[in-house]
Parts: C-alpha cells; structure tokens; sequence
C-alpha cells in the first residue's frame, strides 16, 4: 500500500499478486472458491492431485489407518481433507484417525496404532 493525495491507501500491485496468490491457495487446499480468471477444470484436477499426494504422504506415516480403510483410503482421506490445509502429514493422519474414532469407523489395527502413537508420542 501507498500514500495518495489526501491521505488515502492505494494497493500497490504487489499487494494485489499477494491476495489473488492467497486465494489460488485456499482453493487448492482448502477448498475456497476458484479465484477469478482460472478454469474450473484444471484447477479441480490440480486440487484432486495434490489430495493423492497428500493422502499417500499421510499413508506413509499411518500404514495401518490407509491398511484398515483398504481400497476406501483414497475416498475417505479426500473427503476428509477436502476443506482442511494441512497440518503435516503426521498431524493429518491423526486428526483422521481422531475422527473416524469418534465416528465408529476406525479400523481395529487403525485403532491400535492411534493408541500406541498417542501413548508414546504428544500432539500439541
């Protein structure tokens, strides 16, 4: 932002890229609308690709949550993560872990790893 005449802010544009940036984020990964001036589509397959990578970085740290949920891991991480940004791959399998907790839907072997990760292990 600048100074005008008058005392009025005016953006400068690199404030403008900053906020269209945010906005190409939080489409991304967080499920916010698509900032104007992008095609639907591509954006859609963007967000679909970085969901399977987040889901198979978070099947790496939780073998037996991804393991449990057999061929419904992909579906069940994407609807999940779908709104949410990440919090690492670690946290993210936690907090999904958590919820299918909560929900009944945890596999037992899923189970018994959330139980041995939050015995050992402290989630701020």
């Amino acid at each position: 932002m600048t100074g005008a005449p008058g005392g009025d802010l005016v953006p400068t544009p690199r404030a403008g890229l900053a906020e269209r940036q945010a906005e190409l984020v939080a489409a991304l990964v967080a499920g916010g609308p698509p900032p104007a001036g992008f095609a639907p589509g591509p954006l859609a397959a963007t967000r679909a690709a970085l969901l399977r990578k987040r889901a198979g970085e978070v099947a790496r740290h939780w073998p037996l949550l991804a393991a449990g949920l057999g061929a419904g891991w992909s579906r069940t991480f994407a609807d999940w993560a779908a709104r949410r940004p990440t919090s690492g791959s670690l946290r993210d399998g936690w907090d999904l872990a958590r919820a299918l907790h909560d929900q009944h839907g945890l596999p037992p072997a899923a189970a018994e790893e959330l139980a041995v990760r939050e015995a050992r292990l402290r989630y701020d």
